[in-house]
């Protein structure tokens, strides 16, 4: 699978990793599994690596309809924000995460970002690691 998630409780960050050609299905398949993970929290931080994305499933209806679906797990609850970063240093993945910010428009409870530099993604998160392999030993 091209789309992977770990949760790192200690610091309300989830860590998402896109890989190779991703299509929507994965998608859905990840969304899905995040959903019914015990350690899924209103607020968790989302970093969503798109470093190794090598293209990507073009379907702006069913685009619509997933960020539908993530919208509602993003719901706000007591006020409650959601910070999105998405890291992507390549043009497929700044494509990608571009088409993605777009549909995240209108949803409030939703703040989104796109970075091109490790550091600065990790930066905006308020995480002290430069580097993502750095964040994900620290995390354990």
């Amino acid at each position: 699978m091209s789309a992977t998630y770990r949760i790192l409780p200690d610091r309300a960050l989830v860590y998402v990793r896109y890989e190779g050609f991703v299509t929507l299905d994965e998608s859905v398949a990840v969304i899905g599994e995040y959903i019914h993970d015990p350690q899924r929290r209103p607020g968790q931080m989302q970093l969503v690596d798109l470093s190794a994305v090598t293209g990507f499933e073009f379907d702006f209806v069913r685009l619509m309809a997933l960020q539908a679906q993530k919208a509602a797990i993003f719901r706000p609850a007591d006020g409650i924000q959601t910070l999105l970063v998405y890291y992507a240093p390549h043009d497929e993945g700044y494509e990608m995460a571009k088409l993605v910010l777009r549909s995240w428009q209108g949803v409030p409870s939703v703040m989104a970002t796109i970075q091109r530099h490790e550091s600065d993604a990790l930066d905006i998160l308020g995480q002290p690691e430069r580097r993502m392999d750095e964040l994900l030993s620290a995390a354990g």
